[in-house]
């Protein structure tokens, strides 16, 4: 998995600039993989390295929430700058994350689906994150509390390898939708590792069997 032993400490506070993200949602995509996405939260500051992403490319993409120029309170920040948030629930209980892509007006956006701890410090603070979400649901349970001891090695294996699971471990929820990364001092995106092309894969996006010949196509990248 990547990681960012030698890699310049400026490079790694830089932050992504707008031009960087109004471009289109398969260029954006890929040059994401290996960028710090950085949030800032209860237990501190927490920067994952993104190691897989998927393309929605707007209104004729049978995959995308706009397919079709479906403009709602919901998909509404998709249509906004790129470089905007756009934080959604599934299943009415776990958050999704993604960033706007293109100009106002062309609702692009690139899904985070995967990121990995920037260093040791950063995956305590995401496994204290993930800890706290598992805990109040066996509270509910009258069960016990999990520690970093004694919670499943699986959680620590799988901390933010997952669209759900990375808003969680990164702290991310709906009251981050509709942010303007470039400007946010919050909820933003930094340099990272420089990422050779050959490394990157491609494949079919996961979850969208309904979207006919869209299903199909390899706008999933990953490292």
């Amino acid at each position: 998995m990547p990681h960012l032993d030698g890699t310049d400490i400026n490079r790694l506070q830089k932050r992504l600039p707008r031009d960087f993200f109004t471009r289109d949602g398969i260029t954006v995509a890929r040059e994401l993989l290996g960028k710090i996405l950085v949030h800032e939260t209860a237990v501190g500051t927490v920067r994952g390295i993104i190691t897989e992403v998927e393309s929605y490319m707007g209104e004729t993409d049978k995959g995308a929430h706009t397919y079709g120029g479906k403009r709602t309170a919901r998909t509404e920040p998709m249509y906004h700058n790129g470089g905007t948030s756009y934080v959604y629930l599934i299943y009415g209980m776990y958050s999704c994350m993604n960033i706007a892509a293109m100009t106002e007006g062309i609702p692009q956006a690139v899904l985070l689906r995967s990121v990995t701890p920037a260093d040791s410090q950063e995956k305590e603070r995401m496994l204290a994150l993930r800890l706290e979400e598992l805990n109040r649901k066996r509270t509910k349970r009258g069960k016990e509390p999990l520690s970093g001891q004694s919670c499943p090695a699986s959680l620590k294996k799988h901390l933010a390898d997952g669209p759900g699971k990375l808003c969680t471990a990164m702290g991310i929820t709906r009251a981050d939708n509709d942010v303007d990364m470039v400007e946010s001092q919050s909820l933003y995106v930094t340099e990272g590792i420089k990422i050779e092309p050959e490394r990157i894969q491609a494949g079919k996006r996961i979850g969208i069997d309904y979207a006919e010949e869209a299903a199909e196509y390899l706008w999933r990248f990953y490292l």
